[in-house]
């Protein structure tokens, strides 16, 4: 089983494993203030950061690329610093409001190439119109100061896809599990250094709010999707004042502990596996002949089996559970790519596995020479196990582990353990788990997809209830995140919302 199925499951815009938030983080600025360049008061030592000023240049197709400067630890912030990449696309019309910053997940996701790549699909053009949509790498995330795990792309096949011994949850298992994720750990404090203790989703938000005032807006424009969610929200709680319009679409709970966001996420996995065999059925191609129930048990077969006797590929890498695990879940994200999934199957029963590497690799950002273009997985793990971590205790995984089969009982086994991910991890967690209130916000439009599989809409609604000025947006619908991929109803919302700053008197029900 690979290792990063038993710390969580992730991908560029969605995150699997629920994060916390703390309430009151946020530390007032010193007397001894200077005027940023949007003219509000900031403490002295951070007027460096504040009030630097952007040089932009043009790069791909009418973008505009920029690097910012924020300090490794905001509560030193004389000591060293880091770099923040920033991509652009400048408002195409005059009636423009400022900028709308945009995070696209993870985390590890980034957000230069999200809206360099796929501003189409990140923002409609009625946002395009009225607001410079800019992207931006948080830190330790890509083109931004990264965290480094590996320099041989090899070590990091080994790390995602090398199958341990043992069967999972033994003795054995459990053992090999927490000694590769701990020398993973302090392979990545060696080559990364004090970033990997500063990359956690606070120090994010305060780079999100420096990025706010050095693009000249006095409050936050935001649009964040997924893991974006939780990162706007720890923005609303440390600066309440400073939010202007906030999107949250696919919510994470803040609140909801390792084992009760995985339940649900495992859950709402399940739910959508069988939405895809529910239509699978009505389709020529489908290789799952029986109904939906049998095809569920055939998969859980399928799954032990690739444990018992892995499938090897062309490139020599052997397909056990884990890894079709991570190529099943990657199509389960959007109905439109569940014909992705009927292939995957097919290839899979005829004993081939590369179709299904084919997706893994997608999924890890691995790209057809074994490379990987981005430093996603060492982001998402950086930063989850900064934001919060279990303890590993092995009796809590192996009864967590027996009741995630009870309530998933095909995909629950694959979310277990997850336990073995973190507690080794070299530097101090920075964040517990609460709700987040945001005391004093503006109002924020909470997006929630009533069958996403990987941020439940019951986030959503907890997101929406816990907010003191949340309001709640429901897709009726498949696949993770609703804006500008559902329908006219969320989309409608969503950019009155955003351009006009109105919010739905009721949710619309969409």
């Amino acid at each position: 089983m690979k290792r990063r199925s038993v710390a969580a499951v992730a991908i560029a815009m969605a995150v699997l494993v629920p994060l916390s938030g703390c309430v009151s983080w946020f530390m007032p600025p010193e007397a001894n203030t200077t005027s940023a360049p949007t003219g509000e008061d900031v403490a002295a030592e951070l007027s460096p950061f504040y009030s630097q000023i952007l040089e932009w240049s043009n790069c791909d197709g009418g973008m505009q690329c920029s690097t910012a400067t924020a300090p490794l630890d905001w509560a030193v912030p004389g000591g060293e610093s880091i770099e923040l990449a920033l991509v652009r696309q400048p408002a195409t019309s005059s009636a423009r409001i400022g900028s709308l910053l945009v995070n696209p997940g993870g985390p590890g996701g980034s957000g230069v190439d999200f809206v360099k790549d796929s501003v189409d699909f990140a923002t409609d053009e009625r946002l395009q119109s009225s607001f410079d949509i800019v992207g931006f790498d948080p830190r330790g995330v890509n083109r931004s100061t990264p965290v480094t795990c590996y320099t041989d792309p090899a070590e990091l096949d080994a790390y995602l896809y090398d199958i341990l011994p043992g069967t999972p949850g033994s003795d054995d298992w459990i053992a090999a599990a927490n000694a590769s994720t701990k020398q993973f750990g302090e392979r990545c404090l060696e080559l990364t250094g004090p970033l990997l203790g500063n990359v956690d989703t606070i120090s994010a938000a305060r780079d999100l709010d420096m990025l706010r005032a050095i693009l000249g807006d006095t409050t936050l424009h935001y649009l964040g999707y997924s893991y974006g969610t939780l990162l706007g929200q720890v923005y609303a709680d440390l600066y309440p004042d400073k939010t202007g319009r906030l999107v949250l679409d696919g919510a994470v709970d803040p609140a909801s502990d390792d084992f009760e966001g995985t339940a649900t996420q495992a859950q709402g996995f399940e739910s959508a596996l069988r939405a895809f065999l529910e239509d699978c059925g009505s389709v020529e191609d489908c290789p799952f002949p029986g109904s939906v129930d049998a095809s569920m048990t055939t998969i859980r077969a399928l799954l032990d089996s690739l444990d018992a006797s892995p499938l090897a590929s062309d490139d020599g890498r052997e397909l056990g559970s884990s890894a079709m695990f991570t190529a099943i879940i990657l199509p389960l994200y959007n109905p439109d790519s569940w014909v992705s999934l009927r292939e995957l199957f097919t290839s899979v029963f005829e004993g081939d596995a590369n179709y299904a590497f084919q997706l893994a690799d997608t999924y890890n950002g691995r790209d057809v020479d074994g490379n990987y273009a981005e430093n996603q997985t060492e982001a998402f793990i950086g930063i989850n196990c900064l934001d919060a971590r279990g303890d590993g205790n092995v009796a809590q995984m192996r009864a967590e582990a027996a009741e995630l089969t009870e309530l998933a009982p095909v995909l629950g086994p694959q979310m277990s353990w997850g336990g073995t991910g973190c507690p080794n991890w070299p530097v101090p967690a920075k964040r517990g788990r609460a709700p987040i209130v945001a005391e004093g916000s503006a109002d924020i439009l909470v997006v929630g997809t009533t069958n996403d599989p990987a941020t439940p809409y019951t986030w959503a609604q907890t997101v929406a209830e816990t907010l003191e000025n949340g309001h709640l947006v429901t897709y009726d619908g498949e696949g993770h995140t609703a804006y500008n991929k559902s329908n006219d109803c969320v989309n409608d919302a969503v950019d009155e919302y955003l351009i006009n700053g109105t919010v739905p008197a009721a949710d619309p029900l969409c």
